[in-house]
């Protein structure tokens, strides 16, 4: 039985990223620029209908929804190679065009003026599939319309399907740059508070590892957009492979989040991807022997990271899945996790199993790999908390000193003054607390206290 997932992309970040993902999703599935399948797309076994449905004339189209308050990307994907995929009906560009100015307050108030068209869409996507698992969203958090209208999409999403999975794939600003984005602390604040409490599920990515892994892996020292994009879509498809070549397990997405997050509170995952190649560079074209135990080992090591952590002494996994593709032995795979745990690469909460999950999937045959063997891995880790806590410090700096409240105060959310940072704030601080308290022997066995309360009692402790 088909689980279909439908896609929102919102804002500049969300479309690039998503327009890149529907590209090699078409190619995975030999479907072709039009949404036919090319004629060598022989071999069945595969769902398509998870992420695409068909059309009267038999095309693929994608279970997506475009939405940006700007016209520039999406007028880009109107006119691109593969324009003809899209339902035409599904793309949603504010009337005034102006955009968000990197905003949330004015996102999320531009959302709220437009929510019945937008909501009329979801609705229409949601009524034509058989059995809906969920929705997966594509947006970054520092800019104004993936982080503004992102945040109200989460809301609303979980009003009106709250029984249905809400995963998203949350791209995270450049910590140790604020890039052209100065108010990047405001506005991931104000996204985070919506991604704890209305997220089932969130796969963190920052531009400064992925930036970083590209300079590494790619060769690349000023990785553009695209080549960003093109890792953040590589992820995606692996990520969702399972659901794609479903197996006998984590077929679904609801299998796949509960053997990750054992807690709802601490439900952000960080991923890694080994071996990257890149199409359009010679230079990381290198092919090595990969094997399961190689690609195991290199998935554990942080450069592999798609966030950028300090992890403490502390720092330790409660959840991993591995999801290995390609010419893989299930007597390797159990060899390699042997040798893991020997090793003791890595180390896992006090609390719960210390278990690396593995799904074996095939790979494409429609798309040449150099290698054997690639492998993705989904995992939850404390050390995810060193990030959160780290744009908390900036949002401080910056509201220590009153800077840029002037644009937020005259939006909507902050009619009644600015509460809603300090809620915020509470929230994003609760949910570093939970990750602390992960990592700690007697988590399951503690009182659930506030947050306040928690930090009286652990300074007392110090």
């Amino acid at each position: 039985m088909p689980r279909e997932i439908i896609t929102i992309q919102a804002g500049q970040c969300g479309n690039s990223i998503g327009s890149q993902f529907w590209q090699q999703l078409c190619q995975e599935h030999g479907i072709s620029q039009d949404g036919n399948l090319e004629d060598f797309a022989t071999e069945g076994g595969d769902r398509k209908d998870v992420f695409f449905y068909q059309s009267d004339d038999t095309r693929y189209i994608p279970r997506a929804i475009l939405l940006d308050l700007e016209p520039r990307v999406l007028n880009a994907i109107q006119t691109g190679p593969y324009k003809n995929i899209y339902n035409p009906e599904n793309f949603f560009i504010h009337k005034s065009g102006t955009g968000a100015g990197n905003n949330w307050a004015a996102g999320y108030a531009m959302a709220e003026s437009v929510q019945e068209d937008v909501m009329d869409m979801i609705d229409r996507e949601a009524d034509g599939s058989d059995s809906l698992e969920g929705f997966m969203l594509l947006h970054s958090i520092a800019g104004g319309t993936g982080s503004g209208m992102g945040s109200f999409l989460l809301e609303r999403l979980n009003d009106r399907f709250p029984k249905k999975i809400i995963q998203t794939y949350s791209v995270f600003p450049d910590t140790q740059d604020s890039g052209d984005v100065v108010v990047h602390p405001y506005n991931s604040l104000l996204s985070m508070r919506r991604l704890t409490e209305n997220a089932d599920s969130v796969v963190v990515l920052d531009n400064g590892a992925l930036s970083r892994i590209a300079a590494d892996r790619l060769h690349v020292q000023e990785p553009s957009f695209q080549q960003t994009n093109q890792l953040v879509s590589t992820v995606m498809s692996a990520s969702t492979t399972t659901l794609r070549y479903p197996g006998y397990m984590h077929n679904d997405l609801v299998g796949i989040v509960a053997s990750l997050i054992p807690t709802p509170r601490c439900h952000f995952l960080m991923t890694s991807y080994t071996p990257f190649t890149g199409d359009n560079v010679e230079q990381a074209k290198t092919v090595r022997k990969t094997t399961v135990l190689d690609v195991m080992r290199r998935l554990l090591q942080p450069k592999n990271r798609m966030v950028s952590t300090n992890p403490s002494r502390t720092s330790c996994y409660i959840s991993i899945l591995n999801i290995i593709q390609g010419e893989a032995d299930p007597t390797d795979v159990h060899k390699s996790l042997l040798r893991i745990r020997e090793r003791q690469l890595a180390t896992f909460i006090p609390w719960g199993p210390a278990s690396i999950q593995v799904a074996l999937t095939r790979k494409s045959p429609y798309m040449p790999s150099s290698h054997r063997v690639s492998g993705l891995m989904l995992a939850n880790h404390t050390g995810i908390a060193t990030l959160f806590r780290k744009i908390v410090t900036l949002y401080d700096r910056m509201r220590k000193r009153g800077a840029y409240l002037q644009e937020y105060k005259k939006e909507a959310p902050f009619a009644d003054g600015l509460g809603e940072f300090d809620e915020a704030r509470q929230v994003v601080m609760d949910c570093v607390q939970e990750y602390e308290d992960a990592e700690r022997e007697d988590y399951l066995t503690r009182d659930v206290k506030g947050g306040a309360e928690r930090a009286e009692e652990d300074e007392r402790v110090r």
